[in-house]
């Protein structure tokens, strides 16, 4: 696969997950090295600061170290967010960090089933059925606008993350904040699989994508509002599981920023 391909897969959400939209683009850089490559990389999903610090990373060190950073992170997410699984999950879109820590859970026989959301209008719910499934975890799927009553028979919800900002709010997929709300009136925890590269001290726009995603043919005159991803306020975090450990959103930005200074 060539630079440009990579970023044209990137660019239209063919890749999915931060954690793997960043592995394809250490991948490009490996292709072709330089500013210019970089500039392009992260001008192509602005929301997604793991792309940000693994390029930063490999271009101080070496690709293959950023790689193997996701590679040590992602076995103590899964390890630690076991631990927490039991009962109903539910969970929104497609997550990596996620993933891993249910199929943990799959291989030490917790007992457990999964709700999870089909995730308009790019359907990536349908990718996470896909791969729970496989993995002979029982699943079952949610319209999005039915989330309420899976939420509130849940044990939990688990949710991945594009970005965690320096007040504690998560950015995710469209629907999460929601979600998150949701599970915070019944009293359901909310737990964030993540990465700690996906922090971010700036802020991040939320990325506003093509209208056809929605509706293609849409008469004219019609608004069609599509935005990528919404903040989770902190105060609905149960706790972000991270390889630095199952922190508070406060807890968590204190250990990330005390390892970057």
């Amino acid at each position: 696969m060539s630079f440009n391909s990579i970023c044209k897969k990137i660019k239209n959400v063919e890749i999915q997950g931060a954690e793997n939209i960043a592995k394809a683009g250490l991948k490009a850089y490996s292709l072709k090295p330089g500013k210019e490559s970089v500039k392009k990389l992260t001008s192509l999903r602005p929301t997604e600061p793991a792309l940000i610090n693994a390029l930063k990373f490999a271009k101080k060190n070496s690709v293959p170290s950023a790689l193997n950073h996701f590679k040590k992170s992602k076995l103590k997410i899964s390890e630690l967010g076991a631990k927490k699984i039991h009962g109903l999950i539910f969970t929104h879109c497609h997550s990596s960090s996620v993933m891993s820590i249910l199929k943990k859970a799959k291989k030490e026989k917790r007992n457990f089933k999964v709700f999870n959301t089909e995730t308009r209008p790019l359907y990536q719910g349908h990718l996470t059925a896909k791969e729970l499934t496989k993995a002979k975890i029982p699943t079952t799927m949610v319209i999005d606008s039915a989330a309420n009553s899976a939420i509130e028979h849940s044990s939990l919800v688990l949710m991945g993350a594009d970005a965690i900002l320096k007040e504690g709010s998560v950015i995710n997929k469209i629907g999460s904040g929601m979600y998150a709300q949701l599970a915070y009136s019944h009293k359901v925890p909310v737990y964030i699989a993540t990465n700690s590269w996906k922090f971010s001290l700036k802020d991040v726009k939320i990325e506003q994508r093509a209208y056809k995603e929605v509706w293609k043919n849409a008469p004219e005159h019609i608004k069609i509002s599509n935005p990528a991803f919404e903040k989770i306020n902190p105060k609905y975090i149960t706790a972000i599981i991270s390889e630095l450990g199952i922190l508070t959103p406060k807890k968590f930005i204190k250990e990330v920023k005390c390892r970057n200074t």
